[in-house]
């Protein structure tokens, strides 16, 4: 990314500090950290929360087959609209709306979740909530994979999955990304 999208980046997120929870994207590492739990073989059913600029979203899509999908909710309509101008895939489907909405836009199966929600800024009804849906429409096996700068809501993940792993990412900021299986 050059330097003037790095600083356009960083201007839009912290402008909307709130909504994304973050000053700029997520580093390289991450983006390779989260898709490592990523299902394998066709028509698979990803759904990614917080899809930001589209860092992350083009990583699963690289790592995704030709016959897999991937649904992208964001809340903010420029980012959508940024995405669209950006990434020409038609496995990608985005979606301008809330994770808390998931089950409105999704009818089956979803074979692994990827997240950067600022779960911090949510109720904890709402977080709870966003993550029990996840684990309920996931299949037995998928991951739900969340990035955070925090490790602090890691017993809310804990508290529903089946098994949960923990990954610190050094750099400034520390980043964490939470693997959390439904066995």
């Amino acid at each position: 990314m050059s330097l003037k999208n790095r600083l356009k980046t960083t201007f839009e997120f912290s402008k909307n500090i709130f909504t994304t929870g973050a000053f700029y994207e997520t580093s390289r590492k991450v983006e390779l950290e989260v898709c490592t739990h990523l299902p394998q073989g066709d028509n698979k059913v990803i759904v990614e929360y917080g899809m930001g600029h589209g860092n992350i979203s083009k990583e699963i899509l690289n790592h995704i087959s030709p016959t897999s999908k991937l649904y992208a909710f964001e809340v903010k309509k420029e980012f959508c609209e940024h995405v669209r101008e950006t990434i020409d895939d038609d496995r990608l489907i985005i979606i301008n709306d809330g994770a808390q909405n998931m089950s409105k836009y999704i009818d089956g199966d979803v074979h692994g979740f990827v997240g950067t929600i600022p779960f911090s800024f949510f109720s904890k009804e709402m977080a709870k909530q966003i993550i029990q849906d996840s684990y309920n429409k996931l299949v037995s096996g998928g991951y739900y994979t969340q990035a955070l700068y925090t490790k602090f809501n890691y017993k809310k993940f804990v508290g529903i999955f089946d098994n949960c792993k923990l990954k610190r990412i050094m750099g400034i900021p520390i980043e964490y990304v939470y693997h959390c299986q439904k066995t």
